[in-house]
């Protein structure tokens, strides 16, 4: 079986472990590294043994695939590029900066008969993974996703660089529609929102709390699922899992086991997955689109406080 020929676009932080992963996966070849730092470009493509550029066009004809890992406002530009020329997608999350262009990307997906991802590795953590077969018919959850300030991902606001995650996770576990959306935050070190707290309430009344900062010192990505006669609690930094039971009058504590495996890892080796079989990613274009639309709402509520933006 011919390898899969993948290039990574935007060799920054995450593009450069988008890099290595590829470099390191049976049945892959690391076609290329791009980016418009040409000494970063050769830097990369020296290290894991591979070709670089700093225009993405001329890869065109020598890739099957490609992680697109570039500033979110160039998402739809350079991803339009690639379906339309027929290469399977793994997008960075957020999928775009707008639902529309979202759109624009699932329709010539479709059209192509293309796989699409959007990534959104919290799905591949192994305490998530490890727990979710407990998980079942959730009344009530809490998400805190915090962590200091860093120069990344300043084109956005934390509800698209971090919040978004939890609520894909989120949209993914209570499968209805939200009926109620009340969200507060304020931007303190950018000019986004650098702090944010929603509470999202579906019609079958499940019931979601999720904050997220990026101005904390102490890094915590935790979620707590509250079901009938069950709590469970994920940390997804360390990761582990501990499910709460009731037995008689007494609570019993359980350790669930987490094989520990790199999240990003499995999320691309289930991308060339999907490339080779042409099933839906576990993170289709579709599940993206999603969690954009609710993320953009969140932000557009916050926008609209007085207090929140200078």
């Amino acid at each position: 079986m011919a390898d899969i020929r993948v290039a990574v676009i935007g060799i920054g932080h995450l593009g450069s472990i988008h890099a290595r992963v590829y470099s390191q996966l049976n049945g892959v070849k690391l076609a290329g590294v791009c980016d418009t730092d040409v000494s970063r470009a050769r830097k990369i493509a020296r290290e894991f043994r591979t070709e670089h550029f700093t225009d993405y066009r001329p890869l065109i004809g020598k890739i099957d695939a490609a992680s697109i890992s570039v500033p979110t406002n160039l998402h739809h530009e350079i991803s339009k590029y690639f379906l339309e020329n027929g290469v399977n997608l793994l997008i960075e999350k957020p999928i775009t900066k707008t639902v529309a262009e979202a759109d624009e990307l699932l329709s010539i997906a479709k059209a192509k008969g293309l796989i699409l991802q959007v990534g959104h590795v919290e799905r591949f953590n192994s305490a998530f993974l490890a727990a979710e077969k407990t998980i079942k018919n959730p009344l009530f959850i809490e998400c805190h996703r915090l962590g200091p300030y860093k120069q990344r991902s300043t084109d956005i606001g934390v509800v698209l660089d971090l919040m978004i995650h939890d609520i894909d996770i989120i949209l993914g576990l209570v499968k209805d529609e939200i009926k109620e959306i009340d969200a507060i935050g304020a931007a303190v070190l950018s000019d986004y929102e650098d702090i944010a707290n929603v509470r999202l309430k579906f019609k079958n009344n499940v019931i979601c709390n999720l904050t997220a900062s990026r101005i904390t010192n102490k890094t915590m990505r935790k979620i707590r699922i509250f079901q009938k006669n069950a709590y469970i609690s994920l940390d997804y930094h360390k990761p582990s899992c501990l499910v709460y039971t009731m037995s008689g009058k007494k609570i019993n504590c359980q350790r669930v086991r987490v094989r520990k495996e790199e999240p990003l890892k499995l999320e691309l080796e289930a991308f060339i997955d999907c490339v080779r079989t042409k099933e839906k990613p576990l993170v289709s274009g579709i599940e993206g689109r999603e969690a954009l639309a609710t993320a953009i709402t969140i932000q557009e509520q916050i926008k609209n406080l007085n207090y929140s933006y200078r």
